[in-house]
């Protein structure tokens, strides 16, 4: 190419994003949008005479993928992925895995062949971290969310290279086996290994002496090499550039100077990030969404609910609140750069029609457009939701962050952690039977049924009867022993977390029976969601649903029924509260005398946490507020258990959102520890302005 092609290239996308970039903003409306806008202008779609290359463009875009996932990684230094990725990997697992079957059964649906709708499932599976993080970097968004999103993108990353391995082997034809599966699985696992532990040896040690010379260009240049040259040695065993950068910025934040570095890179971070939007753009094709626009709005909708919704529900059960639990699922509510590799990868190889790959792009783009919004929007909906929830499941999912936080930090035998893995084995074996169970039954069915009805005599449908009833009769004790290896691994769990008694009243039995049907449920949610994922290919999806469905059902009414309970337990622990507190002399005890007999009393109490209390002064908010005014709960994700009043009088049971608060009240709030340090500083009075 001529360089001076490339320069006015590279002038006509800066020059019309940069215009695009500051009309969006005096409107008020998303840059990112403002981009897309850009590149439909510069793209060869609309009748516009300033049409850029999109080959080039499309290769200056993978450098903005690679330098914002570098940047990321600058803020996760190992240790903090790691720990991350432990709390968010089931949630992403169960995310993606609920989404790759809406996406199959999206496919099959409208018509499409086997092949793309496993392509559709993949495509509307993996969010885009470059969507989210540009995002996040607009709207300032910090802490816990932060790394609650960033850590289940940082697994979702890692599922997606393993399905477009699974996705290239289908479409040339192939066959998917275990073992096939099980290599992918141990060759990456030794390709992060080996970098990470050569990274480690070499460049913290490097970044340090560069920064150490005292030359910020010098910072700039090496970070963007070791970036450029991760995400080249990534590439060259087979896996995505953006997984290489990212490990290579952790490992740069290993120096401890990985501020300064994002410091440094950001300039040029932002210039190609600006260009990979750019070239998203440039693949709308307007025609084909004309012509295609039912599915794009169809598959629209199903990624920003689908998403939402397993997202919340996932996070959940990984042990966050409802507040960030929600907003979580709000924020990963689009599909972005893995979605167009994947329909490339089908487009090359012959596995889907040309339409498939603009749909995936406007979908991208449609979502795109509503991620900042659903961002903003995310704490008012969270708020929301939690107002909506009956008081009983208001309690319980204050508690449920606490009991996960418990079980974390709880420290077993070894005789119970051997006990707790032969259950989980047990259980793995038992899905895994069942599994192959019903997929050698979906894909044998003609021949045993043909089989049959030759050697009974029997016609064809009769002998399809036949075998489905022998599959079912041999399912039925698997799905039993599944049911009841996960029961006991809950109460296992559950156990460790909110110990029993060895003799006398146990008084965390409500607390752990809601405990063990949670636990119960997440199990066997991740352990079906994954079955129905295998299955989709080989046997009829209403059907299957269904079971699932009723299974689902079942254990939502006990959950319902535990909630219930624990509600119960919670208000008679309020009211053991209020007696304690109400004996206080308020003239002679302070603060600590009040701390200490709540600690008291909730050590007679199992199940509630670690209640802290807090003194309301005439300078607080809350002061002549009432509890629905304030929204604690939804806000921060603390409940307040127990209200004595001034006067030495007390509210009866758990409080209700109609009490008002007036200065010496003492709450008793319960939940995470987070959540109930983000309680007391939203009740605190107000900073005083310092003086000069």
């Amino acid at each position: 190419m001529n360089p001076h092609d490339f320069l006015q290239n590279l002038a006509l996308v800066l020059c019309v994003g940069a215009l695009a970039a500051v009309l969006f903003h005096r409107l008020k409306l998303p840059v990112v949008f403002g981009y897309l806008v850009a590149g439909m202008v510069v793209g060869p779609y609309l009748p516009i005479p300033l049409v850029a290359d999109v080959d080039l463009v499309k290769t200056l875009s993978e450098l903005g993928v690679i330098l914002l996932m570098f940047s990321l990684g600058l803020e996760f230094r190992l240790r903090k992925v790691a720990e991350v990725a432990a709390t968010t990997g089931p949630a992403a697992l169960a995310e993606t895995t609920v989404m790759f079957g809406l996406g199959y059964g999206f496919g099959t649906l409208a018509g499409w062949t086997p092949l793309e709708a496993l392509f559709t499932g993949a495509m509307i599976a993996i969010s885009s971290t470059t969507i989210i993080a540009k995002t996040f970097a607009e709207l300032r968004v910090q802490g816990r969310l932060r790394e609650l999103v960033f850590g289940m993108l940082i697994v979702e990353d890692l599922i997606a290279i393993l399905l477009i391995t699974i996705l290239s082997t289908l479409a040339a034809g192939g066959a998917l086996t275990l073992g096939a599966l099980g290599l992918t699985g141990v060759r990456l696992s030794s390709f992060l290994a080996a970098l990470i532990a050569l990274g480690l040896v070499v460049l913290p040690r490097v970044m340090r002496y560069v920064v150490n010379i005292g030359r910020g260009e010098f910072i700039t240049i090496t970070a963007i090499g070791v970036c450029f040259a991760s995400a080249l040695l990534a590439l060259a065993f087979g896996y995505s550039v953006a997984l290489g950068a990212f490990i290579a910025g952790s490992l740069v934040a290993e120096s401890g100077h990985g501020e300064e570095v994002e410091h440094r890179i950001e300039p040029v971070r932002d210039i190609f990030v600006a260009i990979f939007f750019v070239s998203v753009g440039m693949l709308i094709d307007p025609r084909a969404l004309a012509e295609h626009w039912v599915a794009v709005l169809a598959l629209t909708a199903t990624v920003m609910v689908g998403k939402v919704v397993a997202a919340s529900l996932g996070t959940f059960a990984a042990g966050s609140g409802v507040r960030d639990s929600v907003r979580a699922g709000l924020s990963l509510a689009q599909i972005g750069e893995f979605s167009f590799i994947i329909a490339g990868v089908g487009l090359a190889t012959g596995a889907i029609r040309p339409f498939l790959y603009p749909v995936a792009v406007a979908v991208s783009a449609l979502t795109t457009l509503a991620t900042p919004w659903l961002v903003r929007a995310s704490d008012p909906v969270a708020q929301w939701v939690d107002r909506k929830l009956p008081r009983a499941l208001q309690t319980y999912a204050a508690l449920y962050g606490s009991w996960i936080e418990r079980l974390r930090d709880g420290d077993g035998t070894a005789g119970e952690a051997a006990a707790m893995r032969r259950l989980a084995r047990l259980a793995l074996v038992e899905l895994g039977l069942l599994v192959a169970l019903i997929v050698a039954t979906g894909a044998e069915m003609g021949r045993g049924a043909a089989l049959l009805a030759t050697w009974l005599g029997w016609s064809t449908r009769a002998s399809q009867v036949l075998v489905l009833g022998v599959a079912a009769a041999l399912a039925v004790p698997l799905l039993v022993a599944l049911v009841r290896a996960t029961r006991l691994l809950a109460i296992a769990l559950a156990l460790r977390a909110l110990p029993a008694p060895a003799r006398g009243l146990d008084r965390a039995d409500a607390p752990r029976r809601a405990l063990i049907a949670s636990l119960h449920f997440a199990m066997l949610l991740a352990s079906s969601a994954p079955v129905l994922l295998v299955l989709q290919p080989f046997v009829p999806q209403v059907p299957t649903i269904a079971v699932f469905a009723l299974l689902g059902v079942a254990l939502g009414v006990v959950l319902v029924q535990s909630a219930s309970s624990l509600y119960g337990h919670a208000s008679a622990s309020a009211e053991v509260f209020a007696l304690a507190l109400t004996q206080h002399d308020r003239v002679r005890e302070g603060p600590a005398e009040i701390a200490d007999t709540v600690r008291r009393v909730s050590q007679m109490l199992p199940g509630l946490g670690d209640p802290e209390p807090l003194v309301l002064t005439t300078a607080s908010p809350a002061a002549g507020r009432t509890l629905g005014e304030l929204d604690l709960r939804g806000r921060t994700g603390a409940t307040v258990l127990s209200l004595t009043r001034a006067d030495g009088s007390s509210v009866p049971g758990v409080p209700s959102g109609a009490e008002r608060l007036d200065a010496g009240d003492v709450l008793v709030l319960a939940g995470t520890e987070d959540a109930i340090a983000a309680a007391r500083t939203a009740l605190a009075p107000p900073a005083a302005p310092s003086g000069r």
